[in-house]
């Protein structure tokens, strides 16, 4: 009887494709012939379509249109991954969406793929990390991105961090965009702001006024950052309690007994008296007032 072969290991996040594909990952950066026998086939782009889970939901024409160029003169050399639904016809695209768009806009009729079988959690995971490592998603996207694989998979920041080689802070802070009201994210949608310009906004006391002032004017990210820090500081000032005067009056009273400066600062539990003198005979009265006992 063969010995049990050990139970394999699950993917860990942000090995990407070449934790998916097996043996046919050195195939992802090189020209693609079809290759059926190692899972690779070239299919028509009208048997594919997009994933309902893929997190990027903006694709910019720009950026297309230099793909189809690249891909008119090279062609696809990158193999999109794909899944077979059960039941549905034709192809879900895992990764690669980017590359089929551009291929149609190039007047490309087939593309490789690879054909995987997958999950729903496996392809929404693939999908956010692929995404995430290439910057393919804008800052709302992104920040959506961490917070599906913190909710939804139960990876902590710091795995992430590592896994897209940024900082945890950075996953963080872009998190945080998610808490924005929804106005100030559409505007960081459209573009008329930047992930720079929302991150200062985080934390304002009226972060739709000010982002857009911040449109209006025209202002760069440090002058958002001063912007957001005026509209602070009043606020800070006027949070500051106006003096007591009965306290006041307590103070009064007691320096003059004393005959020296009083100050009674009020706590939310008690409170705190000082008493200030500027020499040993002063300190000697003091210490005689407050211990004489008739």
């Amino acid at each position: 009887m063969s010995p049990e072969r050990p139970a394999a290991k699950r993917r860990g996040l942000g090995m990407g494709l070449s934790a998916l594909l097996g043996g046919d990952a050195e195939l992802v950066n090189a020209p693609v012939p079809a290759r059926p026998g190692r899972g690779l086939q070239t299919v028509p782009v009208e048997f594919l379509r997009p994933s309902p889970l893929q997190p990027r939901k903006v694709f910019h024409e720009e950026e297309l249109e230099t793909l189809a160029d690249s891909i008119r003169e090279k062609g696809v050399l990158q193999p999109l991954v794909v899944r077979s639904p059960g039941g549905a016809p034709g192809y879900e695209i895992v990764a690669g969406e980017r590359r089929w768009r551009a291929a149609q806009l190039a007047g490309v009729h087939e593309v490789p793929v690879l054909v995987r079988e997958l999950d729903d959690r496996e392809v929404l995971e693939l999908a956010l990390v692929e995404n995430l490592q290439r910057e393919d998603l804008d800052a709302l996207e992104e920040a959506d991105a961490y917070s599906r694989l913190v909710g939804e998979f139960g990876h902590t920041q710091e795995v992430i961090a590592k896994a897209i080689g940024k900082s945890r802070s950075h996953v963080a802070n872009m998190m945080r965009l998610l808490g924005l009201p929804e106005e100030v994210r559409e505007l960081l949608q459209r573009g008329a702001l930047t992930a720079g310009h929302a991150r200062a906004l985080i934390g304002a006391p009226d972060p739709l006024a000010l982002a857009r002032e911040v449109v209006a004017r025209g202002l760069n990210v440090r002058e958002t950052e001063e912007l957001v820090r005026r509209a602070v500081t009043p606020r800070k000032t006027r949070e500051k309690k106006e003096p007591d005067p009965n306290v006041a009056e307590v103070e009064q009273h007691v320096g003059r007994s004393l005959g020296l400066a009083v100050r009674i600062r009020q706590q939310r539990r008690g409170g705190m008296v000082t008493i200030r003198y500027t020499d040993t005979a002063q300190l000697e009265a003091l210490v005689s007032k407050l211990t004489f006992s008739g």
